[in-house]
């Protein structure tokens, strides 16, 4: 019954979905994504809804709103002032090495890795949705590829982090 109810309100979504994300500035992808997490919660605690297109319209429109709400409470980074003690040339040596280490196994990152955590680590502090278009994936997947890419590259780094500090 799921798996029919599923394949009934899935053209119906991708079109709701669609006609309502670009207005909102969210991607088609992240707002079905939210909409069907929405129906399997529904679907674990009140069974199906009496009338599903109708729910799956209300719904939508109800995931463009919160996304709004969260879009406007967003605020970037601030840049954080340089301490006037990394003026010291043994230091800024360390830095510059960790950060070469750091790109060096970034490099090293397998499939889509190493361009995601390249845009992670840009200077220009680029958004999740900025990330997202660059790289032509939804936004709601750039949460769990991110945790992925961070574990392997912390798997990486173990051998040169372990190395470098003393024990007992």
């Amino acid at each position: 019954m799921t798996h029919d109810l599923v394949a009934a309100l899935r053209p119906l979504l991708t079109a709701e979905a669609s006609a309502e994300a670009h207005a909102s500035g969210t991607e088609p992808g992240d707002l079905e994504q939210a909409v069907w997490l929405r129906l399997l919660e529904r679907l674990d605690s009140d069974g199906p809804p009496p009338d599903p297109q109708d729910w799956l319209r209300r719904a939508v429109r109800s995931e463009v709103r919160r996304t709004r709400r969260t879009s406007r409470l967003e605020r970037p980074y601030g840049i954080e002032p340089v301490e006037e003690t990394d003026s010291d040339p043994e230091l800024l040596v360390l830095a510059a090495a960790r950060r070469r280490a750091l790109r060096d196994a970034v490099r090293r990152l397998p499939g889509r890795c190493p361009s995601l955590m390249e845009a992670l680590l840009s200077p220009k502090d680029l958004t999740y949705r900025e990330i997202a278009g660059e790289l032509g994936i939804s936004q709601g997947s750039l949460g769990p590829e991110r945790s992925r890419c961070l574990g392997c590259l912390r798997r990486l780094l173990a051998p040169e982090v372990a190395a470098r500090e003393p024990r007992g």
